[in-house]
């Protein structure tokens, strides 16, 4: 499909501007040339991290998840370390760094990238880019208050048998896990 040049925002109605996420109600030029409007949601972008344990040439190494509450899915679930920056221009790998500390208490001797998603490009410009930290080292866990989360070391192959039984489903953390296995651990790896 060829996309005309000037698609796009023609306009933005603020709505709400938050902490974590600001809302509008933009007018848009959609590629048939016709105009609607659509709600926005803009979010700065995250960082996740799997950390692995042991090594990522191992067959089936161990990694860190985190179990914690979140609200909005309505209770705990299993997720990969993540977060936000905590300023404009944070390079991500400064936050995936940051973040894995955080939340987990270690930290990466190396830190990989893997890719980038879009969680719900429906409505929302949020990007996270996804990591692998290995070589990991003590560090300080420094949990913000509202976060509530303990870390739990189990091998790749749990994490991704949780995956298939539905237990995990946060989108970031299958993605990453996944990613995972297809490239990197247990000689998971793509072929041209």
């Amino acid at each position: 499909m060829q996309i005309p040049d000037d698609v796009g925002r023609i306009d933005r109605r603020p709505v709400y501007r938050g902490r974590v996420v600001d809302l509008s109600v933009d007018t848009v030029r959609f590629p048939d040339g016709s105009v609607g409007e659509l709600e926005f949601m803009a979010h700065a972008g995250a960082s996740c991290v799997l950390p692995v344990v042991g090594s990522v040439e191992e067959a089936d190494p161990d990694i860190l998840l985190i179990r914690q509450y979140r609200y909005a899915a309505g209770g705990v679930i299993w997720e990969v370390p993540a977060g936000m920056p905590d300023r404009i221009g944070e390079p991500w790998e400064e936050v995936a760094r940051r973040e894995l500390e955080e939340e987990t208490g270690w930290r990466a001797g190396t830190l990989v990238p893997l890719t980038r998603i879009f969680t719900t490009p429906g409505f929302t410009d949020e990007v996270i880019r996804l990591w692998l930290a290995s070589d990991l080292e003590p560090g300080t866990r420094q949990l913000d208050h509202d976060e509530f989360m303990e870390v739990v070391r189990l091998p790749f192959s749990r994490a991704l048998k949780m995956v298939r039984d539905g237990e995990i489903t946060d989108c970031k953390s299958v993605a990453t896990l996944l990613y995972a296995a297809s490239f990197l651990i247990g000689g998971g790896r793509a072929t041209e």
